[in-house]
Protein backbone atom coordinates (compact mmCIF):
# COMPACT_ATOMS: atom_id res chain seq x y z
CA UNK A 1 0.00 0.00 0.00
CA UNK A 2 1.37 3.48 -0.95
CA UNK A 3 0.39 6.58 1.44
CA UNK A 4 0.79 9.59 -0.19
CA UNK A 5 -0.08 13.29 1.97
CA UNK A 6 -0.05 15.74 -0.13
CA UNK A 7 0.38 19.71 1.36
CA UNK A 8 2.24 22.70 1.15
CA UNK A 9 1.11 26.53 -0.24
CA UNK A 10 -1.72 27.33 -0.57
CA UNK A 11 -2.35 28.37 -4.32
CA UNK A 12 0.72 25.95 -5.12
CA UNK A 13 -1.47 23.47 -7.14
CA UNK A 14 -2.39 20.94 -4.22
CA UNK A 15 -6.18 20.41 -4.98
CA UNK A 16 -4.57 20.07 -8.69
CA UNK A 17 -2.33 17.51 -7.95
CA UNK A 18 -4.91 15.68 -6.17
CA UNK A 19 -7.18 15.25 -9.06
CA UNK A 20 -4.25 14.16 -11.05
CA UNK A 21 -3.06 11.50 -8.48
CA UNK A 22 -7.01 10.91 -8.77
CA UNK A 23 -6.46 10.06 -12.48
CA UNK A 24 -3.31 7.88 -11.79
CA UNK A 25 -5.63 5.52 -9.70
CA UNK A 26 -5.24 6.82 -6.02
CA UNK A 27 -8.38 6.78 -3.91
CA UNK A 28 -8.26 10.51 -2.67
CA UNK A 29 -9.46 11.98 0.03
CA UNK A 30 -9.25 16.31 0.36
CA UNK A 31 -9.03 17.97 3.61
CA UNK A 32 -9.05 15.04 6.29
CA UNK A 33 -9.03 16.69 10.02
CA UNK A 34 -6.07 16.24 11.14
CA UNK A 35 -6.91 14.70 14.70
CA UNK A 36 -8.56 11.51 12.59
CA UNK A 37 -5.24 10.63 10.69
CA UNK A 38 -3.64 7.86 12.78
CA UNK A 39 -7.14 6.19 12.60
CA UNK A 40 -7.42 6.89 8.88
CA UNK A 41 -3.88 5.67 8.56
CA UNK A 42 -4.42 2.26 10.64
CA UNK A 43 -7.92 1.84 8.28
CA UNK A 44 -5.08 1.77 5.48
CA UNK A 45 -3.94 -1.17 7.24
CA UNK A 46 -6.21 -3.63 7.31
CA UNK A 47 -5.96 -6.42 5.27
CA UNK A 48 -9.01 -6.32 3.44
CA UNK A 49 -8.85 -2.83 2.21
CA UNK A 50 -8.96 -2.72 -1.71
CA UNK A 51 -6.88 0.72 -1.44
CA UNK A 52 -3.34 0.26 -2.71
CA UNK A 53 -2.68 3.54 -3.21
CA UNK A 54 -3.93 6.67 -1.10
CA UNK A 55 -3.42 10.02 -1.38
CA UNK A 56 -4.75 12.22 1.48
CA UNK A 57 -4.65 16.53 0.84
CA UNK A 58 -3.73 18.66 3.98
CA UNK A 59 -3.68 22.44 3.98
CA UNK A 60 -4.65 25.15 6.07
CA UNK A 61 -8.05 26.08 5.01
CA UNK A 62 -10.65 25.76 6.85
CA UNK A 63 -9.23 26.68 10.61
CA UNK A 64 -7.13 23.62 10.35
CA UNK A 65 -4.69 23.65 13.38
CA UNK A 66 -1.45 22.43 12.24
CA UNK A 67 0.28 22.55 15.72
CA UNK A 68 -1.06 18.89 16.05
CA UNK A 69 -0.08 17.24 13.02
CA UNK A 70 3.21 17.12 13.44
CA UNK A 71 2.64 14.80 16.58
CA UNK A 72 0.28 12.69 14.33
CA UNK A 73 2.93 12.45 12.11
CA UNK A 74 5.32 11.52 14.98
CA UNK A 75 2.53 8.94 16.11
CA UNK A 76 2.68 7.16 12.67
CA UNK A 77 6.47 7.32 12.66
CA UNK A 78 6.29 5.21 15.76
CA UNK A 79 3.67 2.85 14.39
CA UNK A 80 6.23 2.18 11.83
CA UNK A 81 3.37 3.21 9.34
CA UNK A 82 4.96 3.88 5.89
CA UNK A 83 4.20 7.55 3.93
CA UNK A 84 5.56 9.71 2.04
CA UNK A 85 5.06 13.63 2.13
CA UNK A 86 4.77 15.61 -1.40
CA UNK A 87 5.29 19.00 -0.36
CA UNK A 88 4.05 21.82 -3.07
CA UNK A 89 5.62 25.26 -3.11
CA UNK A 90 5.71 28.36 -5.16
CA UNK A 91 7.44 31.63 -4.80
CA UNK A 92 5.46 34.12 -2.82
CA UNK A 93 5.23 36.67 -5.82
CA UNK A 94 3.82 33.80 -7.54
CA UNK A 95 1.25 33.11 -5.21
CA UNK A 96 0.03 36.71 -5.11
CA UNK A 97 -0.70 36.36 -8.45
CA UNK A 98 -2.40 33.53 -8.63
CA UNK A 99 -4.92 34.97 -5.55
CA UNK A 100 -5.15 38.08 -7.40
CA UNK A 101 -6.30 36.18 -10.69
CA UNK A 102 -9.12 34.03 -9.05
CA UNK A 103 -9.91 36.93 -6.69
CA UNK A 104 -9.91 35.12 -3.54
CA UNK A 105 -8.73 35.41 -0.03
CA UNK A 106 -5.99 33.79 1.45
CA UNK A 107 -7.06 31.21 4.78
CA UNK A 108 -4.94 33.15 6.87
CA UNK A 109 -4.84 36.41 5.77
CA UNK A 110 -8.23 37.40 7.32
CA UNK A 111 -8.89 41.15 5.75
CA UNK A 112 -5.62 41.71 5.75
CA UNK A 113 -3.40 41.62 2.84
CA UNK A 114 -2.26 38.16 0.52
CA UNK A 115 1.14 38.61 1.45
CA UNK A 116 0.45 38.49 4.79
CA UNK A 117 -1.41 35.47 5.19
CA UNK A 118 1.38 33.56 3.22
CA UNK A 119 3.68 34.50 5.71
CA UNK A 120 2.09 32.99 8.18
CA UNK A 121 1.04 30.06 6.28
CA UNK A 122 4.97 29.60 5.83
CA UNK A 123 5.50 29.68 9.33
CA UNK A 124 3.03 27.58 10.46
CA UNK A 125 3.50 24.41 7.66
CA UNK A 126 7.38 24.86 8.00
CA UNK A 127 7.99 21.74 9.95
CA UNK A 128 6.16 19.78 6.76
CA UNK A 129 8.49 21.26 4.50
CA UNK A 130 11.48 20.01 6.50
CA UNK A 131 9.92 16.49 6.76
CA UNK A 132 8.92 16.14 2.59
CA UNK A 133 9.94 12.98 1.06
CA UNK A 134 9.18 15.37 -2.34
CA UNK A 135 9.39 19.21 -2.78
CA UNK A 136 7.50 20.59 -6.25
CA UNK A 137 8.29 24.07 -6.58
CA UNK A 138 5.06 24.94 -9.13
CA UNK A 139 6.05 28.77 -9.83
CA UNK A 140 7.06 28.16 -13.55
CA UNK A 141 5.34 24.86 -14.00
CA UNK A 142 2.98 24.57 -16.58
CA UNK A 143 0.21 22.22 -15.75
CA UNK A 144 1.29 19.24 -17.69
CA UNK A 145 4.55 19.82 -16.39
CA UNK A 146 3.18 19.28 -13.02
CA UNK A 147 1.72 15.83 -14.41
CA UNK A 148 4.61 14.74 -15.95
CA UNK A 149 6.74 14.89 -12.77
CA UNK A 150 3.71 13.70 -10.63
CA UNK A 151 3.62 10.51 -13.36
CA UNK A 152 7.48 10.10 -12.89
CA UNK A 153 7.22 9.80 -9.11
CA UNK A 154 3.65 8.16 -8.44
CA UNK A 155 3.23 5.94 -11.41
CA UNK A 156 6.46 5.05 -13.32
CA UNK A 157 8.99 4.90 -9.98
CA UNK A 158 11.55 7.07 -11.43
CA UNK A 159 13.96 8.69 -8.50
CA UNK A 160 13.66 12.23 -7.46
CA UNK A 161 15.58 14.65 -6.03
CA UNK A 162 13.58 17.64 -5.65
CA UNK A 163 15.21 20.07 -8.31
CA UNK A 164 13.32 21.64 -10.83
CA UNK A 165 15.19 23.57 -13.88
CA UNK A 166 14.38 26.40 -15.81
CA UNK A 167 16.25 26.91 -18.59
CA UNK A 168 15.54 30.12 -20.07
CA UNK A 169 16.69 32.06 -23.38
CA UNK A 170 16.28 36.02 -22.93
CA UNK A 171 17.33 39.37 -24.23
CA UNK A 172 19.55 42.12 -22.97
CA UNK A 173 18.02 44.33 -23.25
CA UNK A 174 14.87 43.34 -22.41
CA UNK A 175 16.54 43.04 -18.74
CA UNK A 176 17.74 40.12 -16.97
CA UNK A 177 15.14 37.66 -15.64
CA UNK A 178 14.77 38.59 -11.98
CA UNK A 179 14.31 34.88 -10.87
CA UNK A 180 17.49 33.52 -12.37
CA UNK A 181 20.02 31.66 -10.54
CA UNK A 182 22.63 31.25 -13.34
CA UNK A 183 23.05 34.11 -16.14
CA UNK A 184 25.35 33.39 -18.94
CA UNK A 185 25.91 36.22 -21.84
CA UNK A 186 26.16 34.99 -25.45
CA UNK A 187 26.49 38.16 -27.32
CA UNK A 188 30.22 37.62 -28.01
CA UNK A 189 29.38 34.72 -30.84
CA UNK A 190 28.59 36.02 -34.14
CA UNK A 191 24.84 37.18 -34.55
CA UNK A 192 22.72 35.85 -37.26
CA UNK A 193 20.78 38.88 -37.16
CA UNK A 194 23.26 40.61 -39.66
CA UNK A 195 22.54 38.09 -41.89
CA UNK A 196 19.58 38.56 -44.49
CA UNK A 197 18.62 35.20 -45.24
CA UNK A 198 18.71 34.73 -40.84
CA UNK A 199 17.27 38.37 -39.50
CA UNK A 200 13.89 36.63 -39.56
CA UNK A 201 14.15 33.00 -38.31
CA UNK A 202 15.12 32.00 -34.70
CA UNK A 203 17.54 29.69 -33.00
CA UNK A 204 14.43 26.86 -33.03
CA UNK A 205 15.51 27.10 -37.39
CA UNK A 206 18.21 24.90 -37.99
CA UNK A 207 19.77 27.15 -40.33
CA UNK A 208 20.31 29.57 -37.52
CA UNK A 209 21.24 26.80 -35.06
CA UNK A 210 23.61 26.24 -37.89
CA UNK A 211 25.28 29.33 -38.09
CA UNK A 212 25.50 29.94 -34.40
CA UNK A 213 27.12 26.23 -34.29
CA UNK A 214 29.40 26.07 -36.91
CA UNK A 215 32.05 27.87 -35.42
CA UNK A 216 34.53 26.51 -32.44
CA UNK A 217 33.22 29.27 -29.81
CA UNK A 218 29.38 28.10 -30.22
CA UNK A 219 30.71 24.30 -29.86
CA UNK A 220 33.74 24.81 -26.69
CA UNK A 221 30.83 27.52 -24.74
CA UNK A 222 28.22 24.60 -25.23
CA UNK A 223 30.71 21.88 -23.88
CA UNK A 224 32.37 23.84 -20.56
CA UNK A 225 28.35 24.68 -19.76
CA UNK A 226 27.94 21.16 -19.98
CA UNK A 227 30.51 20.45 -17.81
CA UNK A 228 29.92 23.00 -15.21
CA UNK A 229 26.28 21.65 -14.69
CA UNK A 230 27.12 18.31 -14.41
CA UNK A 231 29.32 19.70 -11.29
CA UNK A 232 26.70 22.27 -9.58
CA UNK A 233 23.43 20.46 -10.51
CA UNK A 234 25.02 17.92 -7.77
CA UNK A 235 26.10 19.46 -5.26
CA UNK A 236 22.48 21.69 -5.92
CA UNK A 237 20.66 18.78 -5.17
CA UNK A 238 23.25 18.11 -1.71
CA UNK A 239 22.43 21.91 -0.66
CA UNK A 240 18.45 20.84 -0.88
CA UNK A 241 17.96 23.45 -3.71
CA UNK A 242 14.70 22.73 -5.24
CA UNK A 243 14.21 25.34 -8.21
CA UNK A 244 16.80 26.41 -10.63
CA UNK A 245 16.80 29.16 -13.47
CA UNK A 246 19.62 28.89 -15.53
CA UNK A 247 19.17 31.88 -18.09
CA UNK A 248 21.02 32.48 -21.24
CA UNK A 249 20.79 35.54 -23.00
CA UNK A 250 21.36 37.40 -26.28
CA UNK A 251 21.09 40.88 -27.35
CA UNK A 252 17.53 40.07 -28.37
CA UNK A 253 16.62 36.90 -27.00
CA UNK A 254 15.82 35.56 -30.81
CA UNK A 255 19.00 33.90 -32.24
CA UNK A 256 22.14 33.05 -30.42
CA UNK A 257 20.49 32.30 -26.98
CA UNK A 258 17.10 30.66 -28.06
CA UNK A 259 20.21 27.83 -29.91
CA UNK A 260 22.04 27.69 -26.67
CA UNK A 261 19.08 27.46 -24.82
CA UNK A 262 18.06 24.51 -27.12
CA UNK A 263 20.83 22.96 -26.78
CA UNK A 264 21.16 22.78 -23.23
CA UNK A 265 17.80 21.75 -22.71
CA UNK A 266 18.70 18.56 -24.95
CA UNK A 267 21.82 17.67 -22.70
CA UNK A 268 19.54 18.28 -19.80
CA UNK A 269 16.28 16.52 -20.16
CA UNK A 270 17.90 13.19 -20.66
CA UNK A 271 18.34 13.28 -17.27
CA UNK A 272 15.77 11.37 -15.17
CA UNK A 273 16.73 12.30 -11.48
CA UNK A 274 15.12 15.98 -12.00
CA UNK A 275 12.67 17.69 -14.20
CA UNK A 276 13.44 20.38 -16.72
CA UNK A 277 11.67 22.61 -18.72
CA UNK A 278 12.25 25.46 -21.43
CA UNK A 279 11.15 28.72 -21.68
CA UNK A 280 11.86 31.16 -24.77
CA UNK A 281 11.01 34.49 -22.90
CA UNK A 282 11.71 37.49 -25.53
CA UNK A 283 11.49 35.11 -28.85
CA UNK A 284 8.22 37.26 -30.14
CA UNK A 285 9.05 40.61 -29.08
CA UNK A 286 9.84 43.33 -32.06
CA UNK A 287 9.59 40.34 -34.87
CA UNK A 288 10.28 41.34 -37.87
CA UNK A 289 7.91 42.54 -40.59
CA UNK A 290 8.61 42.69 -44.47
CA UNK A 291 7.94 45.83 -45.99
CA UNK A 292 5.81 45.99 -49.22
Amino acid sequence: MRFVIVTGMSGAGKSTALKMLEDMGYFCVDNLPIPLLTGFARMLEVPESSMEKVALGLDVRGGQDFSGLEEKLNELDEKNVEYEILFLDASDDVLVKRYKETRRQHPLSGSGRVDTGIAKEREKIAFLKMRATYILDTSKMLTRELRLELEKIFVEGHSFCNLFITVMSFGFKYGIPQDADLVFDVRFLPNPYYIDTLREKTGNDPEVQDYVMENDKGRIFLEKLKDMMEFLIPNYILEGKNQLVVAIGCTGGKHRSVTLTNALYKILEKEESYGVRIEHRDIGKDSITKKK
